[in-house]
């Protein structure tokens, strides 16, 4: 059951907006991209990212994405709470501090 959730929601978040999509995918690093990252440290490991939204706001890391943006790089989260609602979270990569979530 809880698979099924987790393909619902991953359509449902494909679906609304394809473009969008498409633009942040190019902007987000590949897997290897991503290791190099940490790996050089100019990127916190995903886990202490992981750690400040659930200290945040708790739920389940569902996706979670090492994006370029305007202020740097970035660690684009979306989040199910207990409650089912799906929430967006940010996370400055450089040092691990909470930016924004919705």
């Amino acid at each position: 059951m809880r698979i099924s959730g987790f393909l619902l929601l991953g359509l449902a978040l494909g679906a609304a907006a394809p473009g969008a999509a498409a633009a942040d995918r190019k902007a987000c690093l590949s897997q290897d991209e991503r290791r190099a990252v940490i790996a050089s440290h100019k990127a916190v490991p995903l886990g202490r990212a992981i750690s400040v939204v659930k200290a945040r706001i708790g739920g389940d890391v569902v996706k979670a994405q090492l994006c370029r943006q305007e202020r740097g790089l970035v660690y684009l989260l979306t989040v199910l709470a207990q409650s089912g609602k799906v929430t967006q979270a940010r996370v400055d990569a450089a040092d691990g501090q909470w930016l924004d979530g919705s």
